[in-house]
């Protein structure tokens, strides 16, 4: 006989939809005792919790969830994605306008990579959008040292192993020579570690510039380097369906984000 599910959402994912953490940091912060449910200290996440159970974090109730929001961001060249950095680097959180609420974001760009990056508030619309299952379409624009024709993409297009591990088939064009560089444009759908780089080194071509124009049907179009832009709700709602994740809580009116420049690097 199938065991019927504990009502409720898993304890880190309700701290992770409050926007107080991802749910991996959640599940770090319970196993450190800072989270105790209806006056109890728990040490593990293998707990769910409902509406009516009270939920305190550091000495502080638990706040309901905002509703999903999601921004775009014109990652520029020389930030890391992480909200810190062992090294000192400066980060792309560092850079945000004090607007904005904690926002985690969705996948990474290496930090020498710059372009399209999406911000969100949410930690399951984070995850949602990062599926491989998803499968949306990430088109870049990447310049290289070198003169390729067509058919030395011809690998990429079926697919490469790379030190036992298989990419998939990547969209790729060549768009113009420009002196001892040429312009290309690869589309991919999925996000493996320095994926386009390693697969350029692999057909002996060097990145020397690699730009993401679009995540999906989202895009950098005229975003300048450092600025961010709100999805408006309506957009949400008809690319993602997501009245279904704020159903139930009053959706806050977005608050304009103001526009920084990047600090310099460190």
């Amino acid at each position: 006989m199938t065991k019927t599910p504990p009502p409720g959402d898993r304890i880190a994912k309700v701290i992770a939809r409050a926007g107080l953490a991802s749910r991996r940091e959640a599940e770090a912060m319970i196993a450190a005792g800072r989270v105790a449910v209806n006056g109890k200290v728990i040490d593990s996440p293998a707990l769910n919790v409902t509406d009516s159970d009270k939920v305190v974090v550091d000495g502080k109730p638990l706040q309901a969830p905002d509703a999903p929001r999601l921004w775009l961001y014109h990652k520029p060249s020389g930030l890391v994605t992480s909200a810190r950095d062992e090294k000192g680097r400066a980060t792309v959180f560092d850079n945000l306008p004090d607007e904005l609420p904690r926002v985690m974001s969705v996948g990474r760009l290496d930090l020498n990579s710059e372009g399209l990056l999406l911000l969100t508030n949410d930690g399951g619309l984070k995850r949602r959008l990062e599926l491989p299952s998803t499968g949306w379409l990430r088109k870049y624009r990447v310049r290289v040292n070198g003169a390729p024709t067509d058919t030395t993409f011809a690998p990429l297009r079926e697919g490469l192993v790379i030190d036992g591990e298989r990419f998939q088939p990547m969209d790729v064009a060549l768009d113009r020579q420009q002196g001892a560089n040429a312009w290309i444009t690869i589309g991919l759908r999925e996000g493996r570690n320095r994926e386009i780089r390693r697969a350029m080194d692999a057909v002996g071509l060097k990145v020397n510039r690699l730009i993401r124009v679009s995540y999906g049907p989202f895009r950098l179009n005229q975003l300048k380097p450092g600025e961010v832009e709100e999805i408006k709700p309506r957009v949400l709602r008809d690319q993602l369906g997501i009245e279904d994740a704020t159903k139930g809580h009053a959706a806050p009116k977005p608050k304009p984000a103001r526009r920084r420049k990047p600090r310099p690097k460190r």
